[in-house]
């Protein structure tokens, strides 16, 4: 979280921290000195601590600017809970860019970029903005969140290569185990990964095993043993049935464990969410659900000050476009160069807006007609959203869709009303 600092807040020094897998490189300069110190720390907790202690001690607890690649998590995370460190992370980009305007050649190492992430604090201190932790609750929310997506994909990722592999020589399958990514669809796979070992199994057998899958509905199981019987291999040939079934198993294998560890992620996610100060508001929003609700909650954060205009949220999102001119060329394009995973948040929810708010799906409607391509309508979606939530958030009040529908209201007649004086 980026926070600004008070104005007369001095520095006793400043700290550039280059994070490596086995060590880390110090680049520090004391206010009152102009020496550059260089220093490796290894990668140990102990290691570290030891460093922060000797900070503290020889600058009496004095504010102390660390800067350090904003992708560095563990560091970040051994480093926040030091009260007198203030921490600036720095985008990768911004160092890449700065690195290759003082170096052109491209050269690139640990100790010149420890050096480099303290002059950009030193040298563009207004710049920046000091990083300001999260309450636990919320920022507990956050990682859930993101750890969240990961398995998601992870999930995708594995129901992908199972559906190949049941294509190239099982293909009946995939419409007998119900969908991949349950326990069912595991079970099946796990018990029967061959249609002939499938065949081989009793009716009674494989009609318990569907129900023991609450699969009650007994013309389905009928009508699936019927097409079991009758059904034919796509192929025979031993080496490719052997080799493919394996590798469905090796798919199988880790899903299931993944879909059970998704499972408590949402229930743990979901109590979370529940007790947080601001459910009512972020539960408050059309089509936010258990799984958009903390994600948008995450996205804003507990600290007010963060964001004061919406302008502000909606390019550090990246779902507000980039307006490049020179002279007479003007192009707005897609701002790349953002938190992928929050953009996302926002183009999903507006997305799943459309089914529960009347105004959104009559924007996308509108949109539709004008042919513009469905994930820029959705950008522009998400563009307004952002001005609605964080209203709420700001305010903290929950979204009302009929009072905003009579503000709309309101201002269409008030439009009119203006267009009439004028033209009158």
């Amino acid at each position: 979280m980026n926070h600004p600092l008070p104005p007369q807040t001095e520095m006793a020094a400043w700290v550039g921290l280059d994070w490596a897998d086995q060590q880390h490189v110090v680049s520090l300069q004391a206010a009152d000195s102009p020496r550059i110190e260089s220093q490796l720390l290894r990668q140990k907790p102990e290691a570290l601590q030891e460093w922060i202690n000797s900070l503290r001690e020889r600058f009496s607890g004095r504010p102390v600017a660390v800067a350090l690649e904003q992708s560095r998590g563990p560091l970040l995370y051994a480093l926040m809970s030091t009260d007198f460190l203030i921490l600036y992370p720095i985008n990768p980009k911004t160092l890449a860019k700065y690195r290759e305007s003082l170096y052109p050649s491209g050269a690139k190492d640990d100790p010149r970029d420890a050096d480099l992430l303290r002059e950009l604090i030193q040298r563009f201190a207004s710049r920046f903005r000091a990083w300001k932790p999260e309450d636990p609750a919320t920022r507990q929310l956050q990682l859930l969140v993101q750890h969240r997506r990961k398995l998601c994909h992870e999930k995708t990722r594995l129901t992908n290569q199972l559906t190949i592999y049941l294509k190239s020589y099982f293909p009946q399958a995939l419409e007998w185990v119900g969908e991949l990514d349950s326990y069912q669809a595991c079970d099946f796979l796990q018990r029967w990964p061959t249609l002939s070992a499938l065949q081989k199994a009793t009716p009674g057998r494989i009609r318990k095993f569907y129900r023991l899958h609450h699969c009650h509905s007994t013309s389905l199981i009928d009508s699936r043993l019927a097409q079991i019987r009758q059904a034919r291999p796509l192929t025979e040939d031993p080496a490719v049935v052997e080799a493919f079934s394996l590798m469905v198993k090796s798919r199988v294998g880790p899903l299931r464990p993944l879909l059970e560890s998704l499972a408590e992620l949402d229930r743990r996610l979901q109590k979370l969410f529940d007790q947080h100060p601001d459910h009512d508001i972020f539960a408050s929003f059309p089509a936010a659900g258990p799984v958009l609700g903390p994600r948008l909650l995450s996205a804003l954060g507990s600290d007010r000050t963060r964001f004061t205009q919406a302008s502000e949220l909606q390019n550090f999102s990246g779902v507000a476009p980039v307006t490049k001119q020179s002279g007479r060329t003007r192009i707005v394009s897609m701002r790349w160069a953002c938190p992928r995973f929050l953009r996302q948040t926002f183009v999903e929810y507006a997305a799943a807006s459309c089914g529960k708010s009347e105004w959104a799906r009559t924007f996308y409607a509108l949109k539709a007609q004008q042919r513009m391509k469905h994930h820029a309508i959705l950008r522009e979606l998400a563009f307004k959203w952002i001005r609605i939530i964080l209203r709420c958030w700001q305010n903290r009040t929950p979204y009302v869709e009929a009072q905003y529908l009579a503000q709309l209201q309101k201002r269409k007649f008030q439009g009119r009303g203006a267009v009439l004086r004028m033209t009158g």
